[in-house]
């Protein structure tokens, strides 16, 4: 939610067009969208700010201040180039304190067909189980149903039955991680909408109906853990948090090639390549050295040597959560590979290695986000446009409400414009 300061000839526009923001607290950066809903559905994003991760360690607040201080910095600049203020937003979350388990219950229709109330009393049973004192329920995600003898049931409302069975995918979250998150973003003047799992809302911006339908393994690969969501028949059938990502490949290099490890991420970023094999022998690359040794010429496939079993060991420990969860050989649509740390050259490759499965590098869905759609089709902004689509499907009553005089639409060429500037700025 964030206001603009609007005409009064603009408040109905305002009213009718709600905004959304997201920010995705990650390790490696903090990310903040502002998005409008157009009169059309269309979702328009007029608002980015990126700024590095401070205070985070594998997905969790490790210190306060300085996460609040990296929140501020992306909240600022989206500020600034959607000329709104922000108010309260739907925030990520994640981490290896996130734990994931499906669950089911059985409760009698009770006046011999299914309404409201006999679903949310489903739900509730199937909520039910024993939870650790140290965890709380994130999200309570509906797999399907089963209405007597007729199962694999989306939507039970109206049916006649007597018997009403629920399926459900429970995601819980460690209590004091959830509140340290809380506070940094309260601390920053803003309210939170929701707090929702990083899997899920990179889901909603990267993944078709056809692969949620026919069977997906999603792979988040951030900066301090890779989040997995296996997909089948509509709904969210196993999720999974592994403790390898992008911040050990750059301690590898770091250590491997005996430079700083700021330096090291950037060789990461522009040089780094999955499988040695397919690097041109003769390719080299400049390696700063550490404090005052001078920088030094290394082969491109002495990085690639490096990058490559770390890699092979993130995707091995991806096919044992698809191989714990039962589905081996039932993803039709193969994997989905996300997250800044997807980027790195030929990591798809290596995957199709290892999953003997299609994998494709996931991107926010340009036919699904208008304005600066095409301009943030990358994976580091996955989950933070994600954010926006699932608060889309919440429909929040989001008025802004009038401050200025500036109009509420600004032309796409301006907003643009700001965003180009923007990455000039910081790329």
């Amino acid at each position: 939610k964030c206001s603009r300061k609007v005409g009064r000839d603009e408040m109905a526009s305002s009213a009718n067009n709600p905004m959304i923001v997201g920010i995705d607290v990650g390790t490696s950066k903090v990310v903040a969208l502002v998005g409008q809903v157009t009169a059309d559905g269309e979702l328009d994003i007029v608002g980015v700010g990126m700024k590095p991760s401070r205070g985070m360690k594998k997905g969790v607040v490790v210190n306060l201040e300085q996460t609040i201080q990296s929140i501020q910095g992306a909240v600022a600049e989206a500020e600034l180039m959607a000329d709104c203020r922000i108010h309260s937003a739907f925030i990520s979350i994640a981490g290896s304190h996130i734990g994931g388990r499906n669950s089911q219950a059985v409760v009698a229709i009770r006046d011999g067909e299914v309404q409201r109330g006999d679903v949310d009393r489903v739900i509730d049973a199937a909520k039910s189980g024993p939870i650790p004192t140290d965890q709380r329920i994130l999200h309570i995600l509906p797999q399907e149903f089963q209405v007597d003898d007729q199962g694999d049931v989306r939507d039970p409302l109206g049916m006649s039955g007597v018997r009403l069975e629920g399926h459900v995918h429970l995601v819980t979250c460690s209590t004091n991680a959830m509140q340290n998150l809380e506070k940094c973003v309260r601390g920053c003047g803003i309210e939170i909408d929701e707090i929702v799992l990083d899997q899920l809302a990179c889901s909603y911006a990267v993944l078709t109906e056809d692969e949620r339908e026919h069977g997906v393994c999603l792979v988040d690969i951030g900066g301090g853990t890779t989040d997995v969501a296996i997909f089948s028949k509509g709904a969210i059938r196993h999720t999974a948090v592994i403790p390898i990502a992008g911040d050990q490949v750059t301690n590898d290099i770091a250590m491997a090639l005996h430079t700083p490890t700021q330096d090291a991420d950037e060789i990461k970023i522009k040089y780094a390549c999955a499988v040695a094999q397919q690097v041109n022998p003769d390719d080299s690359i400049n390696v700063p050295g550490m404090g005052d040794r001078a920088a030094r010429r290394m082969s491109r496939q002495t990085l690639a040597a490096v990058v490559e079993p770390r890699y092979d060991e993130l995707f091995s420990l991806v096919m044992s959560e698809i191989e714990r969860a039962g589905y081996t050989g039932k993803l039709a649509a193969g994997i989905v590979l996300t997250g800044g740390s997807a980027k790195i050259e030929d990591a798809s490759a290596l995957a199709e290695s290892i999953f003997h499965m299609p994998v494709r590098i996931g991107m926010p869905q340009s036919l699904k986000v208008g304005g600066m759609g095409e301009v943030l089709r990358n994976p580091i902004y996955s989950t933070g446009v994600g954010l926006l689509m699932y608060g889309r499907t919440k429909n929040p009553n989001r008025n802004s409400m009038p401050e200025s005089t500036r109009k509420l639409n600004l032309g796409m060429d301006g907003i643009v414009q700001k965003f180009k500037d923007w990455m000039h700025q910081n790329f």
